[in-house]
């Protein structure tokens, strides 16, 4: 049995991810705020700096998944110091605090985003490349430069790079799935821009994988082997929910409509390679967006 800290540990992500591991027979502990506290927790409060070192104590590996969530909407400022933030501050206070410790964990995977790469048109981009620029790549090598101190104990500490994560009941496909089946799914500005994705069930896998594989360390593309372009992606879903798809939105209606955010999730062109997985020989149970959106939508 493999002792394991989670924080975010009921998100999109963790809740699945929690209820996998503990499958395997792992004891894994949700790493929560004081309002979140629940039986066998251990409780921090990153933005305040408080937290009891010898809680964490004799983990076997510490998975960091917390953070503000990229909303579909106009970011303000307040908006952008959060994402900011709520990613640096809690890694950077969490590194130390496992650097800190007696007994430091073998492993520390931190969430981490392809945003790192920035908007990079048709490149193909493995965990080799350097970072683009724009908030999200910011936000993202910040965010990776925040575990010095962990990488220092000696501590293998993995950043996996998720691309557009696709589940049931959350992250970016729930929030267009309304819009699809209401037959207003559209091509967003040239609709060439690469989606790198990820079907959830393979992102819990990797995620095991990349646990129980040593010789796997520093950042990792967590997506497909097959990105799409993203009116591919777009007329994909229509197709599968029977619904139509002629509506095209311009570029500069998207910039109009939520600043940022448009150029920054919805216009940006990431065409990741998951060379790191592929080459530690991990086997993709969804690698095509046909069957991994089939299979998010029950479709047989």
């Amino acid at each position: 049995m493999v002792r394991i800290l989670i924080s975010g540990a009921s998100g999109f992500v963790g809740t699945p991810l929690s209820y996998f591991l503990r499958s395997q027979g792992h004891d894994v502990i949700p790493l929560v705020r004081p309002s979140e506290r629940q039986p066998s927790s251990v409780v921090w409060d990153p933005q305040k700096g408080l937290a009891r070192q010898e809680d964490f104590e004799n983990f076997d590996a510490v998975i960091h998944l917390a953070g503000e969530p990229l909303t579909f909407a106009r970011w303000s400022k307040e908006k952008q110091k959060a994402i900011l933030t709520s990613r640096t501050i809690g890694t950077m206070f969490l590194s130390h605090l496992l650097s800190s410790v007696s007994s430091p964990p073998k492993v520390l995977l931190t969430a981490s985003a392809i945003g790192y790469y920035g908007n990079r048109g048709d490149d193909t981009l493995t965990e080799q490349s350097p970072p683009g620029t724009g908030f999200l790549s910011h936000v993202c090598t910040s965010w990776e430069k925040a575990c010095h101190s962990a990488q220092n104990r000696g501590i293998r500490v993995i950043h996996t790079r998720f691309g557009m994560v696709l589940g049931p009941n959350g992250g970016a496909l729930q929030k267009m799935l309304p819009l699809y089946r209401l037959g207003l799914g559209a091509k967003l500005g040239s609709g060439r821009q690469w989606v790198s994705w990820v079907a959830l069930h393979d992102l819990i896998q990797s995620i095991h994988h990349i646990l129980t594989h040593s010789s796997i360390e520093g950042s990792v593309n967590v997506v497909s082997p097959n990105p799409v372009r993203q009116a591919e992606f777009s007329h994909l879903l229509a197709q599968l929910l029977h619904r139509p798809h002629f509506l095209s939105i311009p570029a500069w209606a998207l910039r109009l409509r939520f600043g940022l955010m448009a150029d920054e999730l919805l216009l940006s062109s990431a065409k990741a390679e998951p060379a790191k997985l592929v080459a530690s020989k991990f086997r993709f149970l969804y690698p095509d967006l046909r069957s991994a959106l089939c299979k998010v939508l029950q479709i047989i």
